[in-house]
Parts: C-alpha cells; sequence; structure tokens
C-alpha cells in the first residue's frame, strides 16, 4: 500500500519528481501524504476509481474531489467508458466529472484515455470529443488546460 513508502514521499519531494499514485480504496492517505508534503506533487490516476460503473462512479468520482483542498494533488480523468453501461458520450458520468473539475480546476485535471484498458471498447476519437464536443461546461481555454497544458506544465514538459 501507498502508506508503507514513507520513506520515499520526502524523497520525490525533495526531488521535485511528481508522482502519479493509483490507489482507489486509499483517498484518505493520499491526502495525508500531500499535508505532510506540500511541494510533492500528487497525480491521482482515474479519477480514484477502481471498477466502479455508473451511480458507483459517479459517487466515488464526487469524493475524489475533497482532495482539491491540497494544491499539490492533481487529477487524471481517464478510462472514462470502462466506468459506465452508457454509450458515448457516457452522459451519465458528465455531471460528477463537472464537479470534480470545477473542485479541481482545470489547471489540476488532466485529460487521458488509458488506451490500454479500453482497446477495442471505445474509438480513441469518441475519447477525445466527448471532451472537446461534449462537455459544454468547459470553455476553450479550460480545454486546452484538461487536454494537456495542464499535465505539461505539472511535469515539466516544454508546451
Amino acid at each position: 500500500p501507498i502508506w508503507t513508502a514513507d520513506w520515499f514521499w520526502p524523497e520525490a519531494e525533495k526531488a521535485g519528481i511528481p508522482v502519479m499514485v493509483f490507489a482507489p480504496f486509499g483517498l484518505d492517505h493520499i491526502m495525508t501524504i500531500a499535508d505532510r508534503h506540500p511541494r510533492l506533487r500528487l497525480i491521482v490516476d482515474h479519477m480514484g476509481l477502481y471498477r466502479e460503473k455508473d451511480a458507483e462512479a459517479a459517487r466515488v468520482i464526487v469524493e475524489t474531489a475533497r482532495l482539491a483542498r491540497c494544491p499539490n494533488i492533481h487529477v487524471k480523468i481517464t478510462t472514462v467508458p470502462f466506468y459506465t453501461t452508457d454509450l458515448y458520450p457516457f452522459c451519465n458520468l458528465h455531471d460528477p466529472i463537472h464537479r470534480l473539475i470545477d473542485a479541481f480546476g482545470p489547471r489540476r485535471c488532466f485529460w487521458g484515455t488509458d488506451l490500454t484498458r479500453l482497446r477495442g471498447r471505445t474509438p480513441y476519437r469518441q475519447l477525445v470529443t466527448m471532451f472537446t464536443d461534449e462537455m459544454r461546461f468547459l470553455s476553450d481555454e479550460d480545454l486546452a488546460w484538461v487536454m494537456g497544458r495542464g499535465v505539461a506544465e505539472c511535469l515539466g514538459w516544454p508546451l
């Protein structure tokens, strides 16, 4: 479990290394780590989800929004079709995703596909257009942050 790596967090913080964490049942631990290491950039994978679907996935996504109080936590909005039985554009998760982006702000929310889990399920184009065409609550500027600028800034990648 992530909380057994207490030696790691201060080293990553000192080195300025952002850490992506998949800890679907450890959100409180992630918050504790973020509080103890305020300069450590933590990036939560898959909106804090494991295998939940539909209403249960929506509940977890909204629960993950609690982490937004820690300015050093970011969240990846990935694998959305995996967490719903709805067909494209996966509307039953739009509201919780909207709430998540409102909580974190678009600069700390990172779009992604996790294409390896979705291969053959959802065309890549739909993974993009779900955000660019269907999530109308995102302004053009917000969309630019969510679709790549935010993760590039967080990881120190050139734009």
